[in-house]
Order: structure tokens, then sequence, then C-alpha cells
């Protein structure tokens, strides 16, 4: 396995209840903050900061509650570190205050389909977009996903949104996109999308790749709690690296740079011989 480049890391602050992996650790504006220090310093480029699950089976937030948890964060991270701020919100009025408070990427897990002004809100900002594909939402979407072909069914969505984005007047070279491992996939659709990440690349964006301590991990290997899942989460870095991936998403920064700079190592050290 040939990891091209080294992605960029960006790691979680999950500022929630109910949170598949940490959710209710860091509603402490105080303690999140510390945490996405921390995050930093253990090698994250990006700090990505949600105050509404998403998870399967979650339910929504309203936009009050969520700019209560996501703001005072963006606000203190903005004025401690270089690192670039990311708010994961499917609400435009929650993307445009965070980006006033300091965030430079708004992170879509609706891929600006959420609210009729998503689309007219991202072209007004200045931030870069990430536009993830989901089936269906985060209530029910893995009540049962269907594909004929999940890679290209996925590629498909992702240029239509792409296309729909630059038709409102975001800039291209603002876009990111995500195929949403995890986001109404069964373990084997999450699996091919991972295999098969070079046709998400072939977009010819940046992709950002999302795996770290999901479910399909468990169906793997054996069933277990999130935080069980470095071993998984590291090896879907790892392929996600070798298949073009420009920024993965993680819980577990300091390991994932660690498996990432040992296997550069190791890749440097056989091509000298």
């Amino acid at each position: 396995m040939n990891v091209r480049r080294t992605p960029l890391l960006m790691g979680i602050v999950n500022i929630t209840t109910d949170s598949f992996s940490d959710g209710g650790l860091f509603l402490d504006p105080f303690r999140a903050i510390d945490h996405a220090l921390r995050l930093v310093d253990d090698g994250a480029s990006i700090i990505d900061v949600g105050g509404e699950s998403t998870r399967p089976g979650s339910d929504p937030v309203d936009e009050a509650t969520e700019r209560s948890r996501v703001l005072p964060v963006i606000r203190g991270l903005a004025s401690q570190t270089a690192a670039a701020i990311s708010i994961d919100t499917r609400k435009p009025s929650v993307a445009r205050a965070a980006v006033e408070a300091g965030a430079s990427i708004w992170n879509d897990v609706s891929a600006l389909t959420y609210a009729p002004e998503s689309l007219s809100a991202a072209a007004a900002l200045s931030c870069r977009i990430v536009l993830m594909h989901a089936q269906g939402d985060p209530k029910t979407m893995q009540d049962n996903p269907k594909y004929d072909d999940v890679v290209k069914e996925v590629r498909d969505h992702l240029a239509m949104r792409v296309a729909a984005a630059e038709a409102a007047g975001v800039d291209r070279a603002r876009l990111i996109v995500d195929p949403g491992v995890g986001f109404g996939k069964t373990p084997a659709h999450n699996l091919a999308l991972i295999d098969r990440l070079p046709t998400i690349v072939g977009l010819g964006l940046p992709v950002l790749l999302g795996a770290s301590r999901k479910r399909f991990i468990s169906a793997v290997d054996r069933q277990g709690p999130a935080a069980a899942r470095l071993g998984g989460s590291i090896a879907a870095a790892l392929a996600g690296a070798a298949r073009g991936a420009s920024i993965l998403r993680v819980h577990d920064v300091a390991a994932t740079r660690q498996a990432l700079a040992v296997h550069a190592a190791l890749e440097k050290a056989g091509s000298e011989h």
C-alpha cells in the first residue's frame, strides 16, 4: 500500500449529548476548547466543531441550542490557535454565525440540501464547503439502505451537488467532497467506498474521509463500543490516504498521525533499496 501524500487531519469535537462516540463529554465550552487544543497539539490541522449529532437514529436539534453549543467554542478556539476551524452543521444560519465567529470551513452532511437557502448562503460566504453524501436523514438513513452501485451513485450525487453549488455562485476551488461513510450505507457499502475512493477523487476535488470509529468496523471484526475501534479506524485512515484522501476526519489524532508517519517512513525506506 502506497500512501501517496500525507492527508491533513481533522480532529473531531462534538458538543452534543448523543454523538455515537463522545456524546456528553464536551458540553462545557472550556472542556471542549481544551480538548480541541490538545488535538491541535497532537497534529490536527483542522478542528471540526459540531453541536448536533447526525449519528444513525439521532433527533434534530433546534437552531438556538446548536448555536449556543458551538459559538463559544469557535470564538475561544479562534483566539487561541492558528488551526482551521470547521463548523459541522446542516443549518445555513448556524454556518453564517460560525464563520462570523472564526470558522473557515462549513462541513455540511446534507451537501447544501437541508434548507432552501443553503446554496445561496454558501455562495455568500467565503469559507470552504464540504459536500457530503447521505442517503436519507439521520433518523432513518440506516433503515435498509440500498444501491445498485454504491460508488457510482455516490460519485454521481456528489457531482450533481458540486454542479448545483457552482451554479449558485460557489467557486469550485472552495469545494471539498465526502463520500459519507456510515450515512445511509451498509458495512459492505462503506468498505466499497473506501476501497474505490479513487473514483471519488476523480471528481477533481479534495476528498474528506470520515471513517473514524464508525460501526462498520465492528461488523468486520467484533462488536464493541465506539472507543474500541481504534485499530479499524487507523486501517481505514491508511487505506484512505493510499487512495487519495486529502483530509481524514478522526477522533484519535495522535495515533492516526503516528500511523501515517511510520507508514510513510517504511515506504520511503523501501523505495531506497
